[in-house]
């Protein structure tokens, strides 16, 4: 059983490092994000902790902390049907604090019931380093994944707020923004359909933009009617401040 009453990150590594494996560590902790960061420590954390409070509901976020596990996203794969360059506008690149490889991304569409794989910065190139931390997103108005239960939209975002990566297999973890850059580019719609639905986002037209496909990734630029990209699909409904709503009737266009 630990408890570091002053120091308590860089004593706690230590000791992680020194024991992992040979013994159980348990935390003792007083809140939910004491619980978290816990569980989180050198990228391996408490094998459990202890929460001493009364407080119902810091217990019921130390549960969520505890429970948090990898999850999956189902992934479908659209058809490219449209692409039109529609002029300048908003745009914001979304700088997480993490690191992203090929085939990882963020969730982004104008509808929230359709949202395209946009990759992260991945890809070197002679004129840009790469920017694995980044997803150059979108325009203002697109919808995002903030949780699996909940959207923003792109506008929102700032220092410290959750988004999910995604990668082409659907698996998910979460990770906090950096930082949100809004600027203004040469925009373009991008199409597609999946499912019956058709699915919009308008993406900043440039190179270093690019969507997952299914078995790699494609740059805007070259983007084609016709190309698969993996894109999420969800059931009808509509939100209510980034909650889901399954019974709502909304219409999308």
């Amino acid at each position: 059983m630990i408890n570091c009453r002053d120091w308590r990150v860089i004593p706690l590594e230590n000791i992680i490092a020194k024991t992992r494996g040979k013994t159980k560590l348990i935390a003792e902790v007083s809140k939910a994000e004491d619980a978290r960061l816990m569980l989180e420590t050198l990228e391996l954390g408490t094998d459990g902790v202890l929460l001493r409070t009364t407080d119902v509901t810091e217990l019921a976020k130390a549960v969520a902390a505890v429970k948090r596990e990898n999850t999956t996203i189902a992934l479908a794969t659209g058809k490219i049907t449209a692409i039109k360059q529609i002029g300048t506008g908003a745009r914001v690149c979304v700088d997480t604090c993490d690191l992203m490889q090929e085939g990882e991304g963020i969730l982004v569409g104008s509808q929230s019931s359709g949202l395209f794989l946009i990759e992260a910065e991945v890809h070197e190139n002679p004129y840009v380093q790469a920017r694995p931390f980044r997803v150059n997103a979108g325009s203002l108005p697109l919808y995002t994944l903030a949780s699996m239960q909940n959207t923003r939209y792109l506008s929102e975002l700032k220092a410290g707020d959750e988004v999910l990566i995604v990668d082409r297999q659907g698996n998910v973890r979460t990770t906090n923004v950096g930082r949100a850059k809004i600027e203004f580019r040469p925009l373009m719609l991008i199409e597609a359909e999946a499912g019956g639905k058709k699915l919009k986002a308008i993406l900043q037209n440039a190179e270093t933009i690019w969507l997952v496909t299914p078995t790699a990734s494609k740059s805007v630029t070259e983007l084609e009617v016709g190309d698969e990209v993996l894109v999420h699909v969800t059931a009808q409904g509509g939100r209510h401040f980034g909650v889901s709503v399954p019974e709502e009737k909304v219409i999308e266009k």
